[in-house]
């Protein structure tokens, strides 16, 4: 029987939800609508197929993210192929198909995005049936969404002949149309959305990639030639794969080959690009209003106002979008919503942390938050998972003052190792070798005080790490 191998792709760094999604922690990694992360989501409406363990594709800087929500859903994934640098989705899938040839010469690969969400998990997997029989035959599938109305955000899949049951040949892909055109195309009933979901044998896409793009596939070959396991992680060779140019599958592959096949899907689905989209996903009350957090609305209409750590009040408005994270606060109209990735990019420009990560920033050992600072100190609240370890570690810049408020910390402090219980403390000085443990089973809660005269995470010479870090 020929098995369904998933190929996640879980990179980009997600401005568009921004002040929620960060460099450091996008959307894929972020619970929108449920409990999950939408990576977990995608992985979870998986669980019922018959399927080989996943293949999971993020940037370096994720991968722990990846490895732990994996670990969450107790999913042992086939590998997690790091990529140094994005280079969009036709090299990201080559990379997934060149690994499963080596195990499996008749792989089937569903290729999904991290950061989309279904509604109807039956009819998504009803849908994958006569996809399969297309990709046996050796077509390309591509999963046209069934139109609701007549959306500008997304491109369009127009559906030529009839192939084989609930499939078409595709006749053509166009770019997003506006307001008119897009409304002419839900008319006609022969355009679908284009969900950037797909199913087709390893060995035939990578053919179609050779015979259209050589240069991407021969890229990914030397790339993969070159990889090396660093724990759960697959790295790539660096510098051949940042000689592979970037494209996207559709303009590799799908707008040239004959082989493209699309299969009408009608399973609630959306790619939460937007805050309007998040918003038209949430539940809301009888005045549409979507609201998560502690939040108090008075004759106010329509609003999104998500609320992470302080009351959020609104007073008479309407059609707004408003987001309170620790360090950031976002008020938008809902019709400008595609604006707040100029907000993004601005931040980046300008060098602010507030693009890169959150105030709470996630580390493979467990999670800190920069809870005050000043010209001369930092204080931040540290939380480190059981049997986690810090790096061994020391600073030129600062000294670092620890107090236990929950759990017991096994400490070395230069040639010294010792236990810090509740309610002790330990000093570190300036220079000083040193690295924090938690030996327990439950987690280690302890104030870090930094002094001195530059307090930044460059100032961090690891000495050894047990997750083979060098930064971060």
């Amino acid at each position: 029987m020929i098995m369904i191998t998933p190929v996640i792709l879980a990179g980009g760094n997600g401005s568009r939800l921004w002040p929620l999604s960060r460099q450091l922690r996008p959307k894929q990694f972020l619970p929108l609508t449920g409990s999950l992360s939408m990576l977990q989501e995608t992985l979870t409406r998986l669980i019922p197929l018959e399927q080989h363990p996943p293949v999971v594709i993020c940037n370096d800087e994720h991968r722990f993210l990846v490895a732990e929500q994996l670990r969450q859903l107790d999913i042992v994934p086939a590998c997690i192929l790091l990529e140094p640098e994005g280079r969009n989705t036709a090299p990201a899938i080559a990379l997934a198909a060149l690994q499963q040839l080596e195990h499996d010469p008749l792989a089937l690969l569903l290729v999904l995005a991290a950061d989309h969400r279904i509604i109807d998990e039956t009819a998504f997997h009803e849908s994958l049936l006569p996809a399969q029989t297309l990709a046996q035959q050796g077509c390309l599938v591509t999963f046209g969404v069934v139109p609701t109305h007549a959306e500008t955000g997304y491109g369009y899949i127009q559906r030529g002949d009839p192939q084989g049951d609930h499939g078409f040949c595709v006749k053509r892909f166009v770019e997003k149309p506006d307001r008119t055109t897009a409304e002419d195309y839900l008319a006609t009933g022969d355009y679908y959305w284009n969900s950037g979901m797909f199913l087709f044998q390893a060995s035939r896409y990578l053919e179609e990639l050779q015979r259209f793009r050589p240069d991407i596939h021969d890229a990914c070959r030397r790339a993969m030639a070159g990889a090396i396991h660093d724990l759960n992680f697959i790295r790539l060779d660096e510098a051949e794969f940042l000689h592979c140019p970037a494209d996207s599958i559709d303009y590799a592959i799908l707008e040239r080959t004959a082989s493209a096949s699309v299969v009408p899907l009608a399973a609630g689905w959306s790619d939460i690009g937007s805050w309007s989209s998040l918003w038209e996903a949430c539940p809301q009350d009888a005045q549409g209003n979507a609201v998560r957090g502690d939040v108090l609305i008075h004759q106010s209409y329509d609003l999104m106002v998500h609320a992470e750590h302080r009351l959020v009040a609104t007073v008479g408005v309407k059609d707004l979008i408003v987001v309170e994270t620790k360090d950031a606060v976002l008020v938008v109209h809902r019709d400008r919503v595609q604006e707040v990735k100029q907000v993004a990019e601005r931040l980046k420009e300008e060098g602010r942390p507030e693009y890169r990560w959150h105030r709470e920033v996630y580390r493979p050992w467990g999670v800190y938050d920069c809870i005050d600072r000043g010209q001369r100190y930092q204080v931040k609240h540290i939380t480190v998972k059981p049997g986690a370890k810090l790096s061994v570690q020391m600073h030129h810049h600062r000294a670092e003052h620890w107090v236990v408020v929950s759990g017991t910390a096994k400490v070395t402090n230069g040639e010294s190792s010792y236990l810090v219980s509740e309610n002790e403390s330990t000093y570190i000085p300036i220079g000083r070798v040193h690295a924090l443990e938690n030996p327990g089973v439950i987690p280690l809660e302890i104030i870090e005080v930094q002094s001195g005269s530059y307090l930044g995470e460059d100032d961090i010479v690891r000495l050894e790490d047990r997750y083979g870090r060098q930064s971060c």
